[in-house]
């Protein structure tokens, strides 16, 4: 009888470590999504849509037509109405099954084995362990800390780069603390980037909920990759649909990596057609209750001792809660919440760094959840002070 094959793993990946009681973080992820009761402020997810973008895709599953395969790069119409929203021209639109793939394709296409890339701690590591596979290097820049803002600046890009740099990677705004970057600092990490022939990757997975956004495209165009999801503002995270835009010459090499030639769902495209056609009827609604919750959740975390909110105003639909002062493990405390029917998460997967001292928390649900969170959340940190 031949020996079963124990072939090596061939790439670093965070882990994704299982909380108490689960054997997987499977177990653990399928549990909490069949809990209809749960509050769901762990993904970055938003509950907070009414049923014009479910009604098209229902429209689409009643006449069957995900019985035929879509374009392969997807229906241009899709593709136009995504560059009106980002309010770019001379790029193109690559479709992708949402955001993380197409951060994996620009990884894979463009990085070489003798570059490095600079990303921020904390961040979104996905991102890095993609950068991994491909490239000799990922430079994680600590932003931790007030001076910079919680976020990466110029300044610090500068001091973390070399010669072999070939892409820095702005989260904006930034998860998992809200950050996000003015246009004076766009400009000055455009002008980096053209200087250093690096590409500038910027995620703007969040910017619907921003008091401001930017576009780094406008300064640096031709060495700009914009990663654009639906899994936020348009509450689509189920639906795996995303893109990258950049300009043509960049789009073309990318292409050359995709693997799905057969094109992305097309019921997440009918949804994300009607999504982005009647944006300006429900955004600012998602946005002001997202603000009114923030609000109350900072409210809340002034009245306990040892615990503060990094970034307030956040301007994504998340937030770090930092407990250090308090005295308390972030795992401890997402795990005492999950068992009182809040699904929160612990810093550790966001950074390796920081990771134990903050939790991360998505406000981007009915308000009458976030009044149960403030609830709940003073009393967790009074429980596990007495521990």
């Amino acid at each position: 009888m031949n020996d079963i094959k124990n072939p090596k793993k061939k790439f670093k990946k965070t882990e994704r470590v299982p909380p108490e009681g689960y054997d997987s973080s499977n177990d653990f992820f399928e549990d909490v999504f069949m809990d209809k009761d749960m509050i769901w402020m762990g993904q970055n997810t938003n509950h907070l849509h009414g049923d014009i973008i479910a009604d098209a895709m229902a429209s689409c599953v009643m006449e069957k037509e995900y019985s035929k395969y879509p374009p392969p790069e997807g229906f241009s119409e899709l593709r136009q109405l995504i560059l009106d929203d980002l309010n770019v021209k001379n790029c193109e639109v690559l479709l992708t099954a949402g955001a993380t793939e197409s951060l994996y394709l620009c990884m894979q296409a463009l990085l070489e084995p003798d570059d490095n890339v600079v990303l921020s701690d904390p961040g979104y590591f996905i991102i890095g362990d993609f950068a991994n596979r491909f490239a000799n290097e990922v430079r994680y820049v600590p932003i931790y800390n007030e001076e910079c803002g919680y976020k990466l600046t110029p300044k610090l890009l500068r001091e973390n780069m070399d010669e072999n740099t070939k892409m820095v990677i702005l989260i904006d705004p930034l998860n998992p603390l809200g950050s996000a970057y003015t246009e004076d600092e766009l400009k000055e990490f455009a002008e980096i980037a053209i200087e250093n022939d690096l590409y500038l990757l910027h995620d703007v997975t969040y910017k619907d909920f921003a008091r401001q956004h930017f576009s780094a495209e406008d300064y640096a165009p031709g060495q700009t990759l914009t990663i654009y999801s639906f899994s936020k503002i348009f509450g689509m995270a189920g639906l795996r649909i995303g893109s990258v835009v950049s300009s043509k010459a960049i789009i073309d090499v990318i292409k050359n990596a995709v693997v799905n030639d057969l094109g992305v769902n097309i019921i997440a495209q009918y949804g994300a057609i009607a999504g982005l056609k009647s944006k300006d009827e429900w955004e600012d609604k998602i946005r002001d209750i997202s603000f009114t919750n923030q609000k109350l959740i900072k409210e809340m975390i002034d009245e306990i001792d040892g615990v503060f909110l990094p970034v307030y105003p956040s301007d994504a639909n998340m937030m770090a809660v930092d407990v250090s002062g308090a005295g308390i493990n972030p795992k401890e405390l997402s795990n005492y919440l999950f068992k009182r029917g809040i699904f929160a998460r612990e810093g550790e997967y966001t950074s390796e760094l920081f990771g134990d001292k903050y939790l991360r928390i998505s406000f981007s649900i009915p308000t009458e959840e976030i009044e149960i969170f403030c609830e709940e959340f003073p009393k967790a940190i009074e429980a596990l002070r007495q521990k």
